[in-house]
């Protein structure tokens, strides 16, 4: 039997609900007609077929919002139909993008298939309709040759059965079929079940639009998160940690032994040394790399406030409290906590802090509750705490809980070979950051950097090298570039004691040294340099026991 394409329009007592424009040709057998019935001719049972068609929309439209799962969505439009327009059996197939084929991706009534039931576009009843966007009636299967009966054979249809399927259209473009099978009767189909299913097919439609833009969104955080992991452990790698000197590998083999644990850590050393560095990089290349890491500077909060900020609140625990809040522990659960300056915690945390700590459970401010929690301790100080304990005002056995394991950063003046690696790393860092083209710090400035004491440690050189970056007119930061402090002999132990004569032997010197390392230790290109010959600067070289090699790397 022929499918055949029919022009005349189908009535609907809701015109603006369709999706379509008026006069869409419906796709049918040739022996069967659709009813038409003016819409001033309408028997009071077809009016009550209308209300009942609306009320099938409104549970068509709670089903497909009702839930996230847009398969659990459409498999509930599927129920929707079977329950009002006594649907025997219903399908909804959807474009697959990657192989171009149409995939049930909801069927109900149908005996469950050994896959997922396919169709090509053109290919069967479902895959005409996909391909030409027109909705199909085929009055009766059987007689139907395009029918295919991938979804149940003819043998489990056990009575004759009309089937009627629609497109489901986005943008101009079909990208799947809602279909239902019904009981063959007398030949005739109703034409207000074809408008609702398109209509609900319109539905359908709008539901895999939000999805895909949910799904686009959710992709994109994800990357997004991804790629943000990626830099936090990217910047707090362990080679992004400056410094090769012998104290220094001391601490990166410490950290090594230490980073796959979950021991609790203590970090030592003085004021701007890098500790919350090190605290940064034991958690992020730990196992606990994608769980939070919170930070709590001990020092900051005033005394009244810590034990709510570390351990949170019931609502009306004290004046202000409006809402119970989650405090630094419960939010650091599964991952890290790092208490800054711990050595300046009141004795009354310190012995909360210690049964969180034997415990692995607390309580909030106002609560009974218990919360327990797991959380990895990371704490850093730059009080001596062996001192601190010997006055009384820390507690040995919380020194005891959290020296499990030592690291002791050393200062920059211990480190002295580490000041030119950073001392380069902040060049490349602010000059970038500020849009300067330094290049290099010339010879004397390294000397002045190398000389000084740096009280401040790292953060001291960062921020002089910052000031350096903004003050220089040239490429070449110098010395008289660096913060007052190093320029002043009593603050950096440098008092020149000699004569005229050897401090202008110390400028020639440190003039020819810096000439060298410009051209990488070519003494003949170092005069041209200098606007000198090159016998007087072998002259002054050997003066000056200068060895030209050294600035050939």
């Amino acid at each position: 039997m022929v499918l055949v394409s029919i022009s005349r329009k189908i009535v609907f007592n809701v015109p603006s609900l369709l999706p379509e424009a008026p006069g869409t040709p419906v796709v049918r057998s040739s022996d069967t007609e659709l009813v038409d019935r003016p819409s001033d001719d309408v028997p009071e049972r077809e009016r009550g077929a209308d209300g009942r068609k609306l009320a099938m929309l409104v549970d068509v439209s709670q089903a497909l919002t009702g839930t996230l799962n847009l398969q659990a969505g459409l498999y509930g439009v599927l129920e929707v139909l079977q329950r009002h327009c006594g649907a025997l059996r219903g399908a909804i197939t959807l474009l697959e993008e990657e192989s171009g084929l149409l995939v049930v991706e909801a069927a109900l009534g149908y005996p469950r298939p050994a896959g997922r039931v396919r169709y090509r576009m053109g290919e069967g009843v479902t895959g005409m309709v996909a391909q030409s966007g027109v909705p199909t009636v085929v009055p009766r299967v059987s007689r139907e040759p395009r029918f295919l009966h991938r979804a149940a054979s003819r043998g489990q249809r056990e009575e004759e059965i009309t089937f009627i399927c629609v497109p489901v259209t986005l943008d101009g473009g079909t990208i799947g079929t809602l279909a239902i099978e019904e009981r063959y009767l007398n030949g005739r189909v109703a034409e207000r079940t074809v408008h609702a299913l398109r209509i609900a097919a319109g539905m359908i439609a709008q539901a895999l639009r939000i999805q895909r833009l949910v799904d686009q969104e959710r992709r994109q955080l994800v990357e997004e998160n991804t790629q943000l992991k990626q830099e936090l452990r990217e910047r707090y790698d362990f080679s992004h940690i400056i410094g090769n000197s012998g104290p220094m590998r001391r601490v990166f083999e410490q950290v090594s032994q230490v980073v796959d644990t979950a021991a609790t850590v203590l970090v030592r050393g003085e004021s701007g040394t890098g500790k919350e560095l090190i605290a940064h990089a034991l958690h992020h290349h730990s196992p606990r790399a994608g769980k939070p890491f919170i930070r709590v500077n001990c020092a900051a909060l005033p005394e009244t406030l810590v034990e709510s900020e570390l351990f949170g609140y019931e609502r009306g625990a004290f004046t202000g409290a409006l809402a119970r809040r989650k405090g630094r522990f419960e939010l650091a659960d599964g991952g890290t906590l790092f208490l800054d300056e711990i050595g300046e915690l009141s004795p009354s945390t310190q012995a909360k802090l210690l049964r969180v700590i034997q415990e692995r459970e607390f309580e909030r401010l106002g609560g009974t509750a218990t919360i327990p929690v797991d959380v990895r301790l990371i704490t850093a100080t730059s009080k001596n705490l062996e001192r601190a304990q010997a006055e009384g005002t820390f507690r040995e056995d919380l020194y005891y809980r959290l020296n499990v394991f030592t690291i002791c950063v050393p200062p920059l003046r211990e480190r002295k070979s580490d000041i030119l690696l950073l001392a380069d790393h902040f060049v490349e860092k602010y000059a970038r950051l500020h849009g300067r083209s330094i290049k290099r710090i010339s010879t004397p400035a390294i000397d002045m950097l190398v000389s000084y004491h740096w009280p401040g440690n790292v953060r001291e050189l960062e921020n002089t090298i910052e000031r350096a970056i903004l003050v220089a007119d040239g490429d070449v930061i110098h010395g008289h570039h660096l913060s007052p402090t190093l320029q002043t002999a009593e603050g950096s132990g440098t008092v020149v004691t000699g004569s005229l004569g050897e401090a202008v032997a110390a400028f020639e010197s440190n003039l020819i040294q810096d000439a060298l390392k410009t051209t990488r230790g070519n003494r003949a290109r170092a005069a041209r340099f200098l606007s000198t010959t090159e016998r007087i600067i072998n002259y002054k070289i050997r003066r000056y026991g200068i060895d030209p090699h050294r600035f050939r790397d």
